[in-house]
């Protein structure tokens, strides 16, 4: 019988190689699962996008360029999800309440089973990752670090679940691991007005994101933003 490591192994061998056009990839299996997202969650995240980006918007419509990949830290989807379905940030998070009384969501939240669930509308702003709210998807993984390890089922959905979204949102150029924010200060899609308001994550850890890229390889995602050099070289 093979082993765990085995069976993660041949997943991540059978993603290498890109689709052809008339064998793509699958849509994996999606179970919309909303968390509450009304009128008062809407005008909150128009607040938040009008302080910390200097953006007055009608909507909270976003473009997406980049996935954000996490963990939640919790070990079970139910507790991930009743997190995420509070409309106002908890007063125990106190840094992240100084940003703002909007609560933090993600647009997808990955089970430990693999199971994939839709929380919200994949071009609505959710707050998942300072600085790049306004231009990414985010995706929750239950459980994270030494008590919760992320699972080869958590990866097989993720690597799934990206190329479907680069594949239904053709401006997707950019694939990180919340850990890797910085990376992306100096984009000009990078919006933060306040250079005080920052934070350090481990989510989802460097051997995930390993996983995810050699995986997704073909697909030429960047995992950092470069400045462009001046005279094209």
């Amino acid at each position: 019988m093979p082993t765990r490591h085995a069976v993660l192994a041949a997943a991540l061998v059978a993603c290498l190689a890109p689709p052809s056009p008339a064998l793509a990839a699958p849509a994996p299996t999606i179970i919309d699962r909303p968390i509450r997202f009304d009128q008062e969650r809407i005008d909150l995240t128009k607040r938040y996008i009008r302080r910390h980006y200097g953006l007055k918007v009608k909507d909270i419509k976003i473009v997406p360029r980049a996935v954000v990949v996490h963990w939640t830290a919790s070990g079970t989807t139910r507790a991930g999800w009743v997190t995420f379905n509070r409309v106002r940030m908890r007063a125990a998070r106190k840094h992240l309440l100084r940003g703002g009384l909007v609560n933090v969501s993600a647009h997808f939240l990955v089970a430990r089973d693999g199971r994939i669930y839709r929380l919200m509308p994949e071009t609505w702003m959710a707050r998942h990752c300072i600085g790049l709210n306004y231009d990414a998807i985010g995706i929750e993984n239950v459980g994270g670090g030494k008590k919760w390890p992320l699972t080869p089922a958590q990866l097989r959905a993720n690597i799934a679940l990206v190329r479907y979204l680069v594949a239904k949102h053709k401006g997707i150029r950019y694939l990180l691991g919340h850990m890797e924010w910085k990376r992306f200060e100096k984009a000009p899609f990078f919006r933060e007005l306040d250079p005080t308001y920052r934070n350090a994550k481990p989510d989802p850890g460097r051997r995930f994101m390993r996983g995810l890229r050699r995986a997704l390889s073909d697909l030429k995602l960047l995992g950092r933003y470069t400045t462009p050099r001046k005279g094209g070289r």
